[in-house]
């Protein structure tokens, strides 16, 4: 993928990369995506609380963001930071519930589960997800919980991201395996909900579909503001 400075838009993402995305890959230690060794995160229910105050990833009980996206069948993504948790691995985790409709019509539901550590990470323990069809389940593929049948937990936004560090965000052999790496962390970026600079960008790709990379964009105080396949920040509710 190109590093150099370019102007333009990214599926209804406004985005000027003011500077270079230069810089040697990187690992995060305990959520490495390295295939040199095996995938083993040291996991201490001490060093974690349910307070998630990354700049990049805020997760405020009560608050919720609103995606959309235009097109023939207008999709619309409610990403609800719930005041529920969930114990995984001993670890007291943040429930976020993720709805998503297309054309007002359900689509999926999915409970995911984060963590901050005391260094700022957020970690990523698993997601309970749902697809439906006319009003009724008819997937759960994709399910997966730290712990559990040998699923491990990823991380989701770096306390310090840089660019080139790359990291694990889940791990489910077979069934959850995402990767990601940070590309820049100073571009800008206009979507619905308003302008934003310092924006950091991701590129995140699975190799249970190859050649399938997406690219999503962190707004500093704010969260995720929209990603490649479309969806933009439209509004965060509070309350």
């Amino acid at each position: 993928m190109a590093r150099g400075t370019v102007l333009g838009v990214i599926i209804g993402v406004a985005v000027l990369l003011a500077a270079g995305c230069g810089g040697s890959s990187g690992e995060t230690g305990d959520a490495t995506g390295s295939t040199r060794k095996a995938y083993a995160p040291r996991v201490d229910p001490a060093d974690f609380t349910t307070t998630i105050d990354n700049e990049y990833f805020p997760l405020e009980p009560g608050t919720t963001f609103v995606y959309e996206k235009r097109g023939e069948k207008a999709e619309r993504d409610e990403v609800a930071v719930t005041h529920d948790t969930r114990r995984v691995m001993g670890v007291e985790c943040v429930v976020v519930r993720d709805t998503a409709t297309e054309g007002g019509e359900l689509i999926e539901r999915t409970f995911d589960w984060y963590a901050q550590d005391e260094k700022g990470t957020v970690w990523y323990f698993g997601e309970d997800t749902k697809e439906y069809r006319n009003g009724k389940v008819v997937s759960t593929g994709g399910s997966w919980e730290a712990g559990v049948d040998g699923a491990r937990p990823g991380i989701i936004m770096q306390a310090d991201p840089k660019p080139g560090l790359s990291y694990r965000q889940e791990y489910y052999e077979g069934e959850a395996e995402d990767k990601a790496e940070v590309v820049s962390v100073n571009e800008s970026a206009t979507v619905p909900y308003g302008s934003f600079d310092h924006v950091l960008i991701t590129k995140e790709w699975t190799p249970l579909e190859p050649g399938l990379v997406e690219h999503k964009y962190y707004a500093p105080g704010v969260g995720q503001v929209g990603a490649s396949e479309g969806l933009n920040l439209v509004d965060v509710k509070t309350g």
